[in-house]
Formats: C-alpha cells, sequence, structure tokens
C-alpha cells in the first residue's frame, strides 16, 4: 500500500508516522508538502501531528488554506482514504470534512501523557481489529477538547462514527479519565461515509516494541488488512 504523509509548516509528527509505516510495516511512504497539487497516487492520506502555523488563530484553521488541502478534499469526497491524528484531527474539522471542533481543553494547559482508550465503532477500516480492552495511547495537545452541538452528538452516536471515548485502564467510559472535557468522553470520529477518520490521541507513539507499548500498531494493520 502506498501512504502519503502531509507535512505542514510546523508539523512535528511526520518522521514519527513515516518511520511507523515504512520501517515497521515495511510499506511504501511519500512525503507530500502543504503546497503541493499532486497526492502521487497514493492509497490512503495521513495528517500528521504537530502545530500547523503555530497553530495562530485556531488549531488547523491556516492550513486549511494549503494548496494540497483542495486535493485531499476532493480525493475523500470521491471515497479516498484520509486519518488526521492530534493536528490533523483539527485540520479535518476546520476542512469541513468531519464534524464538530477541537477546543481549548478544560484545564487551559497542555496535556502530554499516556491515557486509555475504548473503541467504540469496530466497523470501520481502521478499528476492525481492535477488542474491548483498553488501550493505552499517549495524547499531546492543548486544543484537545471535541465539541459539538446536540444534534451532531446525536448523529454521531446513530451514525455508530464515534471511533474512541477515554476511558479508564479498566475500559470504563467515565468523566475522570477524560483529559480535556471533550462532549461524550470522545476521541475520535469518523464521516458517514466511513472513510475519513480522526483522532487526537498519537498510535504512532504506540507503535513499537521499544516504547513498550504497541496498542497504536493496531490501528495501522487494521489499515492493512481491510484497504
Amino acid at each position: 500500500m502506498k501512504f502519503g504523509v502531509v507535512i505542514f509548516p510546523g508539523s512535528n509528527c511526520d518522521k514519527d508516522m513515516i518511520y511507523v509505516l515504512s520501517n515497521i510495516l515495511k510499506q511504501e511512504v511519500v512525503e507530500l508538502w502543504h503546497k503541493d497539487r499532486d497526492l502521487k497516487h497514493c492509497d490512503f492520506i495521513i495528517l500528521p501531528g504537530g502545530f500547523s502555523f503555530g497553530d495562530y488563530l485556531r488549531s488547523g484553521a491556516i492550513a486549511k488554506f494549503s494548496p494540497i488541502m483542495q486535493e485531499i478534499i476532493t480525493f475523500a469526497n470521491n471515497g479516498g482514504y484520509v486519518l488526521g491524528i492530534c493536528n490533523g484531527f483539527q485540520i479535518l474539522t476546520e476542512s469541513g470534512l468531519l464534524p464538530g471542533a477541537l477546543m481549548h481543553n478544560n484545564s487551559h494547559k497542555f496535556i502530554c501523557k499516556n491515557i486509555f482508550l475504548k473503541t467504540i465503532s469496530k466497523e470501520t477500516k481502521i478499528t476492525s481489529l481492535y477488542n474491548d480492552s483498553a488501550i493505552k495511547i499517549p495524547i499531546a495537545h492543548g486544543e484537545g477538547k471535541y465539541f459539538a452541538d446536540d444534534k451532531t452528538l446525536a448523529s454521531l452516536e446513530e451514525n455508530d462514527q464515534i471511533l474512541f471515548k477515554y476511558c479508564d485502564r479498566n475500559g470504563k467510559v467515565n468523566s475522570e479519565a477524560n483529559p480535556n472535557g471533550s462532549s461524550f468522553n470522545i476521541a475520535g470520529v469518523c464521516n458517514k461515509n466511513r472513510n475519513v477518520f480522526g483522532m487526537m490521541p498519537h498510535p504512532e507513539r504506540a507503535s513499537d516494541l521499544e516504547l513498550k507499548n504497541t496498542d497504536g500498531l493496531t490501528l495501522f494493520k487494521s489499515i492493512l488488512e481491510n484497504i
């Protein structure tokens, strides 16, 4: 499979993502600069984490105007697969490819730590290999609070578009396990067509035996098995 990893000024997780895809999973990977207008025939596009354009205005608000985003929007609208992680998730919501918005954490502080996730929808290309056990994945964000109006939240639940929720180590979803105040403890969602995915936690930082945690690797293996 050929993956494209998009790089914006301020991206800082692109090399982590490329390492997991190319070194660990042995897949073809190309770097896509934000000014590119060619997706280079990639099968799957990933928007990595970081601080695109310094997170000025709102996280992802400037990146959505980069030339490559128009290509990605067209690609996604034609059924192409796109995953945004952390800042990538923020860019996808700003671009209208995913519902809702990412706001400042309730604490108004940057949070960087391991958290636990419960897989809610197992019917997507990136979650099918997960079970009901809590998975440990790092977060690193200042604007990770997922917000949507009541109608959108109801639609997300009805259409099984919620990918992950924050939970405790035993898999129990509760407010105490929610690190940022996200609505419904949401940590990741997909679009109605199930080809665009966004999540705040960083699976690429939990995909190497050297890190003593491979819970994130299952997400990438799900992609390879299903696409």
